[in-house]
């Protein structure tokens, strides 16, 4: 342990030093690096092993929602969605409330906490749609849907500046955790403009496997365009669109 001279007093690490304040004043000392096979072996560590695990467990769980969702979130997500997720998946893995320590996992937890997790945290979508939507999950007949009921655009949808039409989206997912293996289906409303003309009621239907044993999941969202000379363009690629898990069957 080495004690700190100077003027300027450091905390923090830099390389293999750590600078830090105690009772004996500012000191510094050298980081010893544990090695992966001590942490795989020694006893002291099996709570590390156990953490480690169950973070492992919603990483990849995490992972395989996001991958059936790809064609969705690559227009409506923000830069720490996977971190977000990931915390989010940790929580439905510590509610485990059957599986020992370390073996904790998405399966046997609690999905319930992933409703009304949002995507694009940039864009909630329960502040941009006010739309009273409601939603349904028939699991003997693998059907998902989102009801949309009459609305009028201007009244209902929050958009962003330059915005002039924009397009409800939905996918139904079926996750198999332990198989790592999903079934997704999607579906949107054609490109609406955004004005004070009343849309009809629209009902968003999704299919996945009949009588499935695996948890089910409705995701929801919007994406909003700008058209030009007749072509619609992704306003801001992408930067305001919303997406949220907004329905949960875990069966």
């Amino acid at each position: 342990m080495a004690k700190q001279k100077g003027i300027i007093k450091l905390e923090g690490t830099i390389g293999d030093i750590t600078f830090f304040k105690s009772t004996d004043g500012y000191l510094a000392r050298e980081n010893a690096p544990i090695s992966a096979q001590r942490i795989a072996t020694d006893p002291a560590f099996q709570r590390t092993r156990e953490n480690n695990a169950e973070f492992a467990n919603a990483g990849k769980a995490g992972k395989l929602l996001r991958k059936a969702i790809g064609t969705l979130l690559q227009n409506a997500k923000d830069g720490r969605v996977v971190s977000r997720l990931t915390q989010t998946m940790m929580k439905v893995v510590k509610a485990d409330a059957t599986s020992q320590r370390g073996f904790r996992n998405v399966v046997t937890g609690e999905l319930g906490f992933l409703k009304n997790f949002d995507f694009n945290k940039n864009a909630n979508l329960g502040s941009t749609v006010a739309i009273d939507y409601t939603t349904s999950i028939d699991r003997v007949n693998g059907i998902l849907i989102v009801n949309l009921p009459n609305f009028i655009p201007v009244n209902k949808i929050v958009a962003p500046a330059g915005t002039t039409h924009f397009s409800i989206v939905t996918a139904g997912v079926e996750l198999d955790f332990n198989n790592d293996t999903y079934v997704v289906e999607t579906n949107a409303t054609a490109v609406l403009p955004l004005n004070n003309q009343p849309i009809n009621a629209l009902a968003l239907q999704n299919n996945v496997s009949e009588a499935s044993t695996h948890p089910l999941m409705l995701v929801m969202g919007i994406q909003f365009y700008q058209q030009v000379n007749g072509t619609n363009y992704p306003l801001k690629n992408g930067a305001f669109n919303s997406l949220s898990v907004v329905a949960i069957d875990s069966n």
